[in-house]
């Protein structure tokens, strides 16, 4: 028998996969089930809820997100590098080979209309990722409205790298964010 926290982490890494990959209307309970090998009693016992399930599933994804990013650009050597290198980051993300965009612009998408929670953890995540910019450009001794223009910028290349499937609206918004970043 597996621990409960060994079952959670089975069930939240099989509604990762399933719902990023094929969007979260599209997979129900019992396909996790079965993609996490733990039972649906189990399943239940730890999420009582699809929509419960949906929440840990965008709050997990929200902090291992934000943390690879902020791990990448904060390692860079001044503050200007760490600005550009929030487009390199994306970059490399747009090439992964699940790569389909913001999991939290495609569950606002698909719920945000109908579950409030949705809607508010999507612009949770939002908020935050605007927040980092900002708290970035204010560390490179910019303005703090860059950090909204840049995060735009980030914002687009995620959605056109999603609908396009190249990687190369990374680079082209860091073309433009160095431009902003040297009018500033």
């Amino acid at each position: 028998m597996i621990s409960p926290e060994t079952a959670e982490l089975k069930i939240l890494d099989a509604a990762e996969t399933l719902f990023y990959g094929r969007g979260i209307q599209a997979v129900g309970m019992d396909e996790i089930r079965s993609a996490s090998g733990v039972s649906l009693k189990r399943l239940y016992q730890l999420f009582p809820s699809k929509g419960e399930l949906i929440q840990a599933y965008l709050r997990r994804r929200d902090v291992r997100w934000r943390q690879k990013l902020a791990a990448y650009a904060d390692a860079q050597a001044t503050p200007e590098d760490s600005i550009l290198a929030v487009f390199d980051w994306l970059h490399e993300w747009f090439g992964e080979p699940d790569f389909r965009g913001c999991a939290f612009s495609n569950s606002f998408g698909e719920l945000g209309a109908t579950s409030s929670a949705v809607a508010e953890t999507a612009r949770a995540h939002k908020e935050a990722f605007f927040r980092y910019l900002t708290e970035l450009t204010a560390a490179a001794g910019k303005p703090a409205s860059l950090g909204d223009h840049l995060a735009l910028l980030a914002e687009g290349a995620i959605t056109t790298a999603a609908i396009s499937g190249s990687a190369e609206p990374a680079h082209q918004a860091k073309a433009a964010a160095r431009v902003l970043l040297e009018a500033a």
